[in-house]
């Protein structure tokens, strides 16, 4: 495994630091939207992959406006299996943008990645996202940014394209980081309704059998940790060239030869062990 170029570590660390504080300015959050959405999508499909090894079935997701999401199962699971399915959210959107990552460390790698990438949210898009009663946002939103994203991968030069997809991975590992600030408070807010407990709250009883603070908020802390681990190996093994391809100056002002080597029901243990918790919406996750 070889050394990332430092200067191509420290351009994906600006790009993270920019995109936080895209978060806190008046529109940042309005450029950053379908990036959310898309971070919410990789949430609730980790959840539905992990149904699908635990026995539980995966059933529908549902996709909020403001970011939010909910994912079904078809059937409950006991404790070592809602504990798995609890866990995979905060733990598998780091994981799935860390893949981005690595898997594309040339422009034609990116190609091919941001068109497997389209296809899967288009086919959700029909499969597995349901549309509400009077609202078929989710299907529609998550449809469109696919169709975006093989637009990206067919139409921008290849620089650009290889940098979309670098972005997008690190948006995935983000808003990841920023989803957990959630779990430390005491109700969670999807489609703009309290839903109950968190996936830190199910994750907590399952475990230790209490969803005191100090349980909630070990397993937040766990995946903190975790998703800022799987985003500094992703880096470790990538190097991240594609964001400082696409700004030349910065690789020219390093010295030549200096050997400087990124709904309804609520699923809780005691009410509705058949559906997972929410993903935080953006709105929030801000203190």
């Amino acid at each position: 495994m070889s050394r990332p170029d430092s200067l191509e570590l420290r351009t994906v660390a600006v790009a993270l630091l920019a995109s936080l504080l895209l978060w806190e300015l008046p529109f940042g959050g309005f450029v950053l939207y379908p990036f959310k959405l898309l971070a919410t999508w990789l949430h609730e499909l980790s959840h539905g992959l992990a149904m699908i090894l635990t026995g539980a079935g995966f059933d529908y997701v549902l996709i909020y406006r403001d970011t939010s999401g909910l994912a079904y199962a078809q059937r409950g699971v006991g404790p070592i299996g809602s504990g798995i399915i609890a866990a995979a959210g905060y733990m598998g959107t780091p994981l799935w943008g860390a893949v981005l990552l690595v898997a594309t460390p040339t422009a034609q790698s990116a190609k091919r990645a941001l068109l497997v990438l389209a296809a899967l949210l288009v086919a959700s898009a029909f499969v597995v996202v349901a549309r509400l009663p009077d609202d078929a946002f989710g299907p529609w939103a998550i449809g469109t940014f696919g169709a975006g994203v093989a637009v990206c991968a067919l139409v921008l030069p290849d620089r650009w394209r290889l940098a979309i997809a670098h972005f997008i991975a690190a948006q995935a590992c983000v808003n990841a980081l920023l989803d957990i600030r959630v779990l430390l408070r005491p109700s969670q807010v999807v489609g703009g309704q309290f839903a109950g407990r968190s996936d830190a709250h199910n994750m907590a009883y399952a475990t230790f059998g209490t969803t005191d603070q100090w349980a909630v908020w070990t397993w937040a802390a766990i995946w903190l940790v975790w998703s800022l681990a799987v985003l500094y190996v992703a880096l470790r093994f990538s190097g991240s060239p594609a964001l400082s391809t696409v700004a030349p100056v910065g690789r020219a002002t390093a010295l030549p030869g200096d050997g400087s080597g990124r709904g309804g029901r609520r699923r809780s243990p005691v009410t509705a062990p058949d559906r997972t918790d929410p993903s935080g919406p953006a709105g929030t996750a801000r203190p």
